[in-house]
């Protein structure tokens, strides 16, 4: 095992191991350390560790100290040092007419020498440009060109994701991708989704490769011949994440399509059979595992209430609701009351008459059953009259619709 600490020169670059050389360091501190280009500050992301002695290339350089306050002070000189040096080179390459895009200017920690980023579509010829900013900076000069996926991990911005560039967080080189990997996790291949902001493929679209050749191992390709417990048929769709596919049963007609477990089929060798050959027997019926009870989920929702320790339910928790006599609820007399003072003073006069009228047609009706008088005929039609007007005026005015007639006349 051997001591190291972890550093970075940059947020965005890789990270490499130097020797403490006795140093206590911790995450977060700037260091000065050597290199093979001279001194350079870096930032700490682990401090002292151990390692293993096959992860470390020899030999390692050392840590010289831990940034003092006249380093911190240097330091912020180079920065604004690179800021003058990028508005100074980008005016001298529109001089000179050159086609390429500035990205980047660093300075050493000693300021010794400056190295600046460009990308261009093909070669340059940069020399009389190296002269011009030698006579300007007196020191070394280094023109650098790079990729477009460099240039975007040095610039750094959003992806379509909503986060940040992962080049620019956390990875440290480039692996290649290709758009078979985007096959087979059945995403579109339309280039302005399955690209990032460089132009070339996402890196994230290898992060789960390693995981979907796993899953595509168990499951049968679309189109192929197998044999499911209700017969033989075809696979049309697989699903991949769940581990299911539907299969298209042979004699039922394309419409009948049932879904399966990986686990419940089983892929004829050979494919499907000439005609009037029977096809092999291969499934083999696996006894399914007999649920047991649920793991404990780190990711399920916490319980807001506490348990009852009574052991009582709901129903029995709910108060009864009696009624002052016998315990039971008295029902509500929904009945209207009559209606008393003015209004009743009103029609009193209205009800006297009425009730001498029904008298005296019972003293001027026959006994025995006879048929009634003239009189009483006459006063059961002044009645039926009356209640017919009261109910033409309780009705609403209901008008008769007029008939539609033809457009000809």
């Amino acid at each position: 095992m051997t001591e190291v600490i972890s550093v970075k020169f940059k947020s965005m670059g890789k990270t490499y191991f130097f020797a403490p050389n006795g140093n206590t360091v911790a995450t977060g501190d700037s260091v000065v350390i050597e290199t093979a280009k001279g001194l350079e500050m870096a930032e700490c992301v682990y401090g002292n560790h151990m390692v293993e002695d096959t992860s470390v290339v020899q030999p390692l350089r050392p840590v010289i100290r831990i940034a003092t306050e006249s380093d911190l002070r240097v330091a912020e000189i180079n920065k604004e040092k690179e800021k003058e040096a990028y508005d100074i080179c980008k005016q001298k390459i529109s001089e000179h007419g050159l086609e390429m895009k500035l990205v980047d200017v660093e300075c050493n920690f000693e300021g010794t020498k400056t190295t600046f980023f460009f990308t261009a579509d093909g070669r340059v010829d940069f020399r009389d440009l190296v002269k011009d900013l030698a006579g300007i900076f007196r020191n070394r000069i280094e023109l650098r060109q790079i990729g477009v996926r460099d240039e975007t991990k040095m610039l750094g911005g959003l992806g379509i994701c909503g986060r940040p560039y992962c080049c620019n967080q956390f990875v440290d080189e480039f692996q290649p991708v290709s758009t078979k990997m985007a096959k087979i996790q059945n995403l579109s291949l339309n280039p302005t989704k399955i690209s990032g902001s460089c132009g070339r493929l996402m890196c994230c679209l290898r992060y789960e490769q390693e995981a979907y050749e796993e899953l595509i191992a168990n499951v049968p390709k679309q189109g192929t011949f197998v044999e499911t417990p209700t017969g033989y048929g075809v696979v049309s769709q697989v699903n991949l994440l769940r581990q299911t596919v539907k299969v298209t049963l042979d004699g039922e007609g394309d419409d009948v399509i049932k879904t399966y477990e990986a686990d419940e089929i089983a892929v004829v060798p050979g494919g499907r059979p000439a005609n009037g050959e029977t096809p092999p027997h291969v499934l083999k019926i696996k006894p399914k595992k007999k649920k047991t009870e649920q793991e404990a989920d780190d990711w399920l929702a916490p319980v807001l209430f506490a348990e009852d320790m009574t052991g009582e339910t709901e129903e029995e928790k709910k108060p009864e609701k009696t009624g002052s006599a016998g315990g039971k609820k008295r029902r509500r007399n929904r009945r209207p009351k009559k209606k008393t003072g003015n209004a009743s003073d009103k029609n009193a006069p209205a009800n006297a008459q009425e009730t001498a009228k029904k008298q005296e047609n019972k003293a001027n009706a026959p006994k025995g059953g006879a048929k009634p008088t003239a009189k009483a005929e006459n006063g059961s039609a002044e009645k039926t009259g009356e209640k017919a007007k009261a109910r033409k005026r309780r009705r609403p005015n209901r008008r008769k619709p007029k008939k539609k007639t033809p457009a000809g006349e």
